[in-house]
């Protein structure tokens, strides 16, 4: 089986959807002759024309417009938003246009767009190129949030985004691009090649959304964890020697409650991990649902483990992130409880 890095991954799902599917465009800033900023379009312009993958102007706004505007007539747009720091002008259209066309026509009409988008930090980007926004959009009814942690269910997650009758939030965790990252910043880069999610099938094949996947089983805690902290929650789990199951949720909306149900009545403890900010973070929903649904089974208080509540930091940037150590500590911490 071919092996590919997630930007080739997520290449090879463009490039089957549009070989399937004419109604599928594929457009955004510098994503047509430029193949991209981090070159996961490279080459779709030349194998399908102008008029499938094009690049437009730098408006957020007008991109996700016209989009929209696409969708309602038939077409399957797939857009790229160049970082998920830059959403923020389109958010409107997004909120208030994309998730509600179905509601507002009683099902006349459906927005089956793809806004895919860079995420998170790990590059030394900055507060402008490193934030993760996926709180904002779980928010809103209407959309699918999905977050894929590794080449295979990227590709198979945006086939499946693609395919989907309603608009469909794809957010693309950077520091995975081109390999799994563990927080350990001073190691060398470690390739998609040597890891086994690094084989990607060739053709068709989708992975359903609102699935999610059990990465690494264990007994004495579950910890809920998407995207790169995957890989973090790994490393701190081996490096503190306590048996944790690791759930990767893939999909935020729709949400696997069952599988997360299964893991935190089986283990008795949970710790959520994610890059975004603590307030009102994603991981407020994850334990507020553990504790309603899994309250006799727990031994101790869900704990999360996150970015802080301030704008991401260039200088600073690994006491920002939640690296294994601070993972560890929570593991720790929520055994002793």
């Amino acid at each position: 089986m071919p092996r590919r890095t997630m930007i080739e991954a997520i290449r090879d799902a463009m490039d089957v959807a549009m070989g399937q599917d004419e109604r599928v465009v594929v457009f955004g800033e510098d994503v047509g002759y430029f193949g991209g900023v981090f070159r996961c379009t490279q080459g779709l312009q030349q194998k399908y024309g102008k008029t499938r993958c094009f690049d437009t102007p730098i408006s957020e706004l007008g991109i996700v417009g016209v989009a929209i505007g696409m969708a309602a007539y038939g077409l399957r747009p797939c857009i790229e938003v160049q970082f998920a720091d830059y959403v923020y002008p389109a958010y409107d259209q997004i909120v208030s246009e994309a998730a509600r066309i179905r509601y507002r026509s009683n099902g006349e009409f459906t927005c089956p767009i793809v806004i895919r988008m860079p995420t998170g930090g790990g590059i030394f980007g900055g507060q402008t190129h490193s934030q993760s926004p996926e709180a904002l959009f779980t928010h809103v009814s209407g959309l699918k949030v999905v977050v894929p942690s590794n080449p295979a269910d990227a590709k198979g997650l945006l086939i499946a985004s693609i395919e989907d009758p309603d608009p469909v939030i794809f957010l693309e965790p950077k520091r995975l691009y081109n390999g799994p990252f563990d927080g350990h910043h001073e190691r060398p880069v470690t390739s998609w090649a040597k890891h086994p999610l690094g084989e990607v099938a060739d053709g068709h094949y989708a992975v359903p959304l609102g699935k999610a996947a059990v990465r690494r089983e264990g007994s004495a805690l579950t910890v809920l964890a998407y995207g790169t902290m995957v890989y973090v929650a790994e490393a701190a789990a081996e490096e503190t020697g306590i048996d944790a199951e690791i759930l990767d949720l893939r999909t935020l909306l729709p949400l696997d409650l069952d599988a997360i149900k299964e893991s935190v009545s089986k283990t008795g403890r949970c710790v959520v991990v994610h890059e975004a900010t603590l307030t009102s973070g994603f991981g407020a929903e994850l334990a507020a649902l553990v504790q309603r649904h899994c309250f006799y089974h727990l031994e101790a208080p869900v704990i999360r483990v996150t970015g802080w509540d301030t704008p991401y930091p260039h200088a600073q940037e690994w006491d920002y992130f939640p690296g294994p150590a601070r993972v560890g500590r929570a593991l720790v911490e929520t055994m002793e409880a």
